[in-house]
């Protein structure tokens, strides 16, 4: 049986929900899932999660100038060396892996130093989780990256990875479109309304962006009522509460709301843009976040697949055409994606 180590973080969702995908998707192998923040010393892994948070709610703009500043040689530098403290736990950790995956950029960065190094002797996959391939993403001595879109890929072929595959991004298998019947009884298990439009306005598990003037804005167009996923954010909840009806924290059975919505309003392009569109939904990028928010934003506009509003008349129209399409899907590229996976290994 082939013991395979996925490397993953707790820094929001996306990089976990690849994580667990690809390990449900892995049927038949050793899977096992790590937190790369656990396998940093001390309390350091806690700590720099808390900042990355804090950062995001906080001064938001200030995240595009940290990833300009990581996608220079000398910040990328700087970030490899932070990433190798981690090195004695990871190497451990990874002791008997027939094959280490990466859904992380810093845990790319320990992974690749112990291949390159030869005290990981594993082949190294690293699984891009988002739409757009930040520098600190790849590195040349992983063995394979995966990409979610060929645009992703031609950046990742940039910046120096060697063998690059394009696959469909990883998500749950519930999410697809839903049948008349699901629909119906989805909107009865969240309170919703049986008919009307409904816009699903979300902000990733941490809530964090203009996630009130996003849902201002959709309730003020008339074309669409807002239901607002705040994820971990109480505060953000019981503030949208007082004022809007149809307002949940964190949700555990996102395959089901979606399948309620006819519209998603996002601001990062990550995992729930993903989950969106496998659900054959219409995604709308909004007030997006800083940073990898807009670098998603430009990516996705670009391919075709989530357009980029920058009014709030782009929104209400956008709301008023958009329309899902629940005929049955092609099924996802899970199976080129795991032969691929497994060919390295």
């Amino acid at each position: 049986m082939t013991r395979i180590v996925i490397v993953s973080a707790r820094v929001g969702a996306g990089h976990d929900g690849a994580a667990y995908a690809l390990a449900d998707r892995l049927t038949g192998h050793d899977v096992e899932v790590i937190d790369f923040l656990d396998l940093l010393p001390g309390s350091l892994g806690r700590r720099l999660c808390a900042f990355y948070h804090r950062q995001l709610d906080v001064v938001p703009r200030s995240w595009d100038w940290t990833l300009a500043a990581l996608g220079t040689p000398w910040g990328a530098g700087l970030a490899r060396r932070a990433a190798t403290l981690a090195r004695g736990r990871t190497a451990d950790t990874l002791d008997g892996a027939d094959l280490a995956v990466s859904t992380y950029p810093l845990a790319t960065q320990a992974l690749a130093a112990l291949r390159r190094s030869r005290h990981l002797t594993a082949p190294l996959a690293v699984y891009l989780t988002d739409p757009a391939v930040h520098r600190l993403c790849v590195h040349a001595a992983a063995d394979l990256h995966l990409a979610q879109n060929h645009y992703a890929a031609s950046e990742a072929r940039a910046f120096g990875a060697p063998d690059v595959a394009v696959a469909a991004p990883l998500v749950g298998g519930r999410f697809r479109p839903p049948t008349a019947a699901e629909r119906t009884a989805a909107r009865r298990a969240f309170g919703l309304p049986d008919r009307g439009r409904l816009a699903l306005v979300v902000a990733g598990s941490w809530g964090v962006g203009d996630v009130r003037e996003t849902t201002a804005d959709v309730a003020a167009s008339g074309a669409a009522v807002p239901v607002v996923v705040c994820g971990r954010n109480t505060a953000l909840r019981e503030q949208l509460a007082a004022v809007h009806r149809h307002v949940f924290g964190w949700v555990e059975d996102m395959p089901r709301l979606l399948h309620a919505v006819d519209v998603v309003v996002q601001n990062a392009g990550g995992l729930t843009t993903s989950e969106a569109l496998a659900s054959g939904l219409p995604v709308l990028t909004y007030r997006c976040l800083p940073g990898h928010g807009r670098a998603n934003a430009v990516t996705l506009d670009h391919l075709g697949l989530v357009p980029w509003l920058h009014s709030r008349n782009d929104l209400a129209a956008a709301l008023l055409s958009a329309r899902p399409d629940h005929r049955p899907q092609p099924a996802a590229d899970a199976v080129p994606l795991l032969e691929k996976l497994l060919e390295v290994a």
